[in-house]
């Protein structure tokens, strides 16, 4: 029996919806709606390309030359993304994820995260996934929980990495929707934060600049690799994408455990990968927080946090699975 690049392959269903979960990184390999791709997929037989529905533990993002201090000791992670030269999305990503409990619409994974160079933490993790049809948890609702589990407390962030697909066509087709009143200020070449004379984040207005995606705006032109915040209103934690029909896809997450957002519109040189899917990253702190520790979360032995995020199908003039 020949085993797929990303392991087993956990499908489930419910209704219209079908999603396919990795042992590999417990991650998304597919998401649809009566056949339509919600997130841009990738074959078991292939291992994923650009993040792909990876799950980014213990940090999300991009940490600096891998280089932090943790309680007075110096660390260095591997440089995962070497022509920026940072340690890229966590540890997590290619790590096989162990099945816990399975049903015919969800699935339950776990994995751990063991002390070792660059990172001393050490913590259990747990990864579910969980279709509904319809009602006001409609779509695919994913949830990581981390607990703390070794003498040393853990550093923690997360976020997860779908590229959201509206419908036919490219992110220039498309349009967001997204109620984030300002972005992260970054060095443009490797999109980590510049500090101030403080050693603080800077953020800056969205106002009149084509990062504005308040009240819906068309992606056709615009490029976007950004981190946002600011998250606030009726739409807090929603991002909406959208096809010139009116269907599309939505994502919902808890703005208050979530407060940062990386939008990508996945330019590549790859032709095959260009603008082929809108990445939204809901983060629960902003890029190169091992270093700067802002919104980083520390767990003792023992203690564990939770964060969920929900992906459902827009099905015509904006209209969740519910009818909403």
């Amino acid at each position: 029996m020949t085993v797929p690049a990303s392991g087993e392959q956990h499908e489930i269903s419910a209704g219209a919806l079908r999603a396919v979960v990795t042992e590999v990184g417990g991650g998304l390999r597919s998401f649809t709606d009566g056949g339509r791709d919600l997130v841009v997929p990738f074959g078991e037989g292939s291992p994923r390309k650009h993040y792909r529905g990876a799950v980014l533990a213990p940090w999300p993002n991009r940490t600096g030359d891998g280089r932090w201090s943790w309680q007075g000791t110096g660390q260095q992670l591997a440089l995962t993304e070497p022509d920026r030269g940072c340690a890229l999305h966590g540890l997590v990503c290619w790590q096989p994820w162990d099945l816990l409990e399975r049903s015919s619409d969800s699935v339950v994974l776990g994995t751990t995260v063991w002390p070792q160079a660059g990172y001393p933490g050490h913590l259990d993790l747990r990864v579910s996934y969980r279709l509904v049809e319809e009602g006001q948890d409609a779509g695919l609702t994913w949830e990581l929980q981390a607990t703390g589990v070794g003498e040393v407390p853990a550093p923690y962030g997360t976020s997860v990495h779908p590229y959201l697909v509206a419908g036919p066509g490219r992110v220039d087709d498309w349009s967001l929707e997204l109620s984030a009143g300002a972005t992260l200020v970054v060095d443009p070449e490797r999109l980590l934060p510049v500090l101030d004379g403080e050693g603080r984040e800077q953020l800056r207005p969205v106002d009149g600049t084509d990062l504005d995606f308040r009240g819906g705006a068309p992606l056709r032109g615009r490029s976007v690799d950004d981190a946002y915040t600011r998250l606030s209103g009726p739409g807090a934690g929603t991002a909406r994408v959208l096809a010139a029909d009116g269907s599309g896809v939505v994502m919902h997450w808890d703005a208050q455990d979530l407060p940062w957002v990386q939008v990508h519109t996945a330019d590549r040189p790859e032709p095959e990968d260009d603008r082929v899917g809108l990445a939204v990253e809901p983060m629960t702190c902003p890029p190169d927080a091992l270093r700067t520790g802002t919104d980083l979360r520390v767990l003792e032995r023992g203690q564990s946090t939770s964060s969920w995020w929900r992906i459902a199908p827009l099905r015509g003039a904006g209209r969740e699975a519910d009818g909403a």
